[in-house]
């Protein structure tokens, strides 16, 4: 698994497990295990005439190493919890599937296939292949394979117990890119609310001074876009903007857990762009700065209230 994800994972993909990881810690110290859910990813299409007419959510089933994946298995009926995720996504006009998983050959990742069953919908639907339900919501197909495996990666401070659900998560993306165009994002986590379903936002931080906004926390731009997504579809699909403040970018130690809805985040982040850091291009990315002030410690009241 991890040798797979050395090639899948980008740098940057893999300093961002870390806040992913410590978060469900957290919620699990809470007391609250079963309020948080792993995610998935967030796909629309692309292309010219095509670009985000159509939007898919894909949670994977964790493929868990010494347990059987036989091919003509009995697939796994998705948990309630799923199927209220993704009846929020589908009322939400976002097509939603589970993918359960085969595996052919033990230790050999090319012989893992996927089946989707799209859930949310008022009637049970059947598990097709994944690929299948993919073309079915009008993906582009690419007409040569593109490699998605060509990163060096070090993998070795994945914690053992985050590996089979991070390696499931890249594992299915990589079968979705291989095979189609689209825009991808990923899904940090689902936490549910008394009231709303939150998809998550997972990022770690150190506050920037501002004589304007005093302390801020930033947002690169494409993520806060994505939260913006959320809001404009409604319905119950609400989101959240989590931060786990660190000392600095060298030891990263642990100050604090934030959290801030995108309800709230929109009517306080500054409307005045703030460079970022290097993008994966060598680029420059655009930050939209929030004020830390606007942000509520994560703890298990602040969270109760949700």
């Amino acid at each position: 698994m991890t040798s797979y994800m050395q090639g899948s994972l980008s740098p940057r993909a893999r300093a961002e497990l870390a806040p992913k990881i410590a978060l469900r810690k957290r919620i699990m110290e809470l007391g609250l295990p079963d309020r948080i859910a792993p995610g998935g990813w967030l796909v629309r299409t692309a292309g010219e005439n095509l670009f985000g007419h159509t939007t898919a959510v894909f949670f994977p089933e964790v493929v868990l190493p010494g347990r059987e994946y036989p091919a003509g298995r009995a697939l796994p009926r998705p948990t309630l919890g799923l199927h209220t995720i993704c009846s929020t996504f589908h009322q939400s006009g976002i097509a939603s599937f589970y993918c359960a998983a085969t595996v052919g050959n033990d230790d050999d990742p090319s012989s893992l296939g996927w089946h989707a069953i799209q859930l949310g919908l008022p009637a049970e639907q059947p598990y097709t292949p994944f690929l299948d339900a993919a073309a079915a919501l009008n993906f582009r197909r690419r007409e040569r394979a593109y490699n998605f495996l060509r990163y060096n990666t070090e993998t070795a401070g994945i914690p053992a117990i985050a590996v089979p659900e991070e390696f499931s998560k890249e594992h299915l993306r990589v079968t979705f890119q291989t095979g189609f165009f689209s825009e991808i994002s990923d899904i940090d986590g689902i936490f549910w609310g008394q009231q709303h379903t939150y998809p998550l936002e997972i990022k770690e931080k150190t506050p920037a001074p501002s004589k304007d906004l005093g302390p801020y926390f930033g947002l690169d731009v494409g993520p806060f876009v994505k939260l913006a997504f959320y809001a404009a579809k409604r319905g119950n699909l609400h989101s959240i903007f989590v931060v786990r403040e660190i000392d600095n970018p060298e030891t990263r130690n642990l100050v604090s857990w934030w959290f801030v809805t995108f309800d709230h985040m929109a009517q306080f982040a500054s409307w005045v762009q703030q460079g970022g850091g290097k993008t994966m291009t060598g680029g420059v990315s655009s930050v939209v700065r929030i004020p830390k002030a606007e942000f509520q410690e994560l703890n298990a009241a602040s969270l109760a209230a949700l």
